[in-house]
This record gives structure tokens, sequence and C-alpha cells, in this order.
């Protein structure tokens, strides 16, 4: 497994596990679980989830899959930017604690840009934090400007930027991706697959095949070979998962890396922020 460092010192594993639109269906919930498991089994032991995801449902099932584990994992959730206020953002941690099952997080993002202060969420995280309630956080949905307008606003111990990035969705190459990279901080790339679009990629799926991999592996093996990127797919089956995991193992030669360029080219001018 490969491992990045966050700005505090701590490392992290490069690849995490989603959970966005788990928890919906109690027909999978077993299937879920397992899923979790397995990828905790295999190194992936950071875990994300929100508040927001099935309106606190992916937080219980995240919940049930980490019972008897939570040392093992590195948990992560979402305060929604209408409950970033200082008092508001401490009630809903301890409301996604109460969900998770756990006395803390390992990591709390603002979800995205809200009207709140970022002054007033800082003071809130710092709070938490001195409660011993997280133990880091950082953002999530924020681009270059508001990024550093957060911490302007005290968030200079901010571990992550949450955004969404992949092959077909690169616009925060442009200026974004290296402001965060050579601040130390780490970006969580999420929907990796760009929603299925790239599993789907007759391109992609023949450059896989070619050197004996999945679509979906060569999308996350090229995240990965990003310094100070962590992915996190959200796979609702252990066997995804396995196969998630096996891409930690691959590594691009430079005419790869050429090839999927030209495949999925990077941005030629600045673009807004992309959010799914």
């Amino acid at each position: 497994m490969k491992y990045l460092t966050l700005p505090c010192g701590e490392t992290v594993p490069a690849l995490g596990q989603g959970t966005w639109y788990l928890g919906d269906d109690p027909n999978t919930r077993a299937t879920e679980i397992a899923a979790l498991r397995t990828g905790i089994d295999l190194g992936l032991a950071l875990i994300d989830t929100a508040e927001m995801y099935g309106g606190g449902r992916a937080e219980r099932l995240v919940g049930e899959a980490i019972a008897g584990r939570r040392d093992e994992v590195l948990l992560v959730s979402k305060v929604l930017p209408s409950n970033a206020g200082f008092e508001a953002a401490i009630a809903a941690c301890e409301a996604s604690l109460e969900r998770l099952g756990t006395d803390r997080l390992d990591l709390y993002l603002l979800h995205w840009q809200g009207d709140t202060p970022y002054e007033e969420t800082v003071r809130a995280f710092q709070r938490l934090k001195s409660d011993g309630k997280i133990r880091h956080y950082g953002i999530s949905n924020l681009d270059l400007q508001a990024t550093q307008r957060f911490n302007r606003a005290g968030g200079h111990d901010m571990q992550v930027n949450q955004l969404l990035f992949n092959l077909n969705q690169r616009g925060i190459e442009w200026a974004l991706l290296s402001w965060l990279q050579k601040a130390g901080i780490v970006t969580m790339a999420y929907s990796p697959f760009d929603g299925g679009r790239l599993i789907g990629s007759t391109e992609l799926q023949h450059f896989a095949e070619a050197r004996d991999m999945t679509a979906a592996q060569a999308a996350l093996a090229w995240l990965l070979h990003q310094s100070e990127v962590m992915p996190i797919p959200k796979s609702a089956h252990p066997m995804r998962v396995e196969e998630n995991a096996a891409a930690t193992g691959i590594v691009l030669t430079a005419d790869d890396l050429a090839e999927l360029d030209s495949m999925f080219p990077a941005p030629e001018s600045p673009e807004p922020l992309q959010i799914y």
C-alpha cells in the first residue's frame, strides 16, 4: 500500500473508500458492509462519509461496518454548509458521532462553500479538536480562491481538500492542485470513475486490456500516480473492492501516462470548479 503524509505529519493510505449512496437500500446492506470490511482488510483503512449521504444512513452503515474495528480505521465525515456555524457544526459533529457509534472523527470536513463565514467554521473545528471529538479538519469542494480564504480565516491546519478529480474531470490541474501540492495538503479525489463513465469508456477499456488491467484499475492507477492525491472510490461489492485495491500495485510508464493524456487531455485554460 502506498501512503501519503498529511501536513500534520501523519501517514494515511493513498487509496480510501467512499460511501456516497451506500446505506440507501436495506436489501444490499449486508453486501455493502462486507465491501467496507473487505477494504479494511486490504489496507483501504480510510473511510469517507458525510451527514448528507442518505440523511445519515451512510454514517449508520459505516458505524455498523467498523464496529469492533474502530482503531483500524481513519474515519472521515463532512458537515453541511447549512450546519457550518459554530454551535450548529458542533451539534452536527456530535450527531455524526452518534450515528457512527464512535467518540471521535479522524477528519472532519466542510462539505462545500456556504454563507457562514469561514472564521466561524474554523472556530467550531478548533473547539471540536480541543474537545477530542475530531483529530483533524479540512475542506471539500472549495476552489483555489475559497481554499485560500479558508486558510486566511485561520484554517491553516487544514489537512485535505476533497475534490472531483479523475481522467475526465481534470480542471483542478490548472492551478488548485499545484497550490495544494506545494502546501502539502492532500487532495481526496472523489468520483474517480466519473460516475461510471470511465469504466464504460471504450478507449480506456482498450488501454487497460492491453496492459492486463481493468478500466477501473487504470483510472485509479492514474490518480495514484499523482502527487499527494488519494482516490476514494465507492464500491458496494467485495469483489470490486478487491479489484480497486489491486490498483495500488500498478505502475504506469511514461508512455502509458502520455497515452492517457492524449485520450483525456488536461485543461488548456482555467475552468470553474466541477462539483457532483
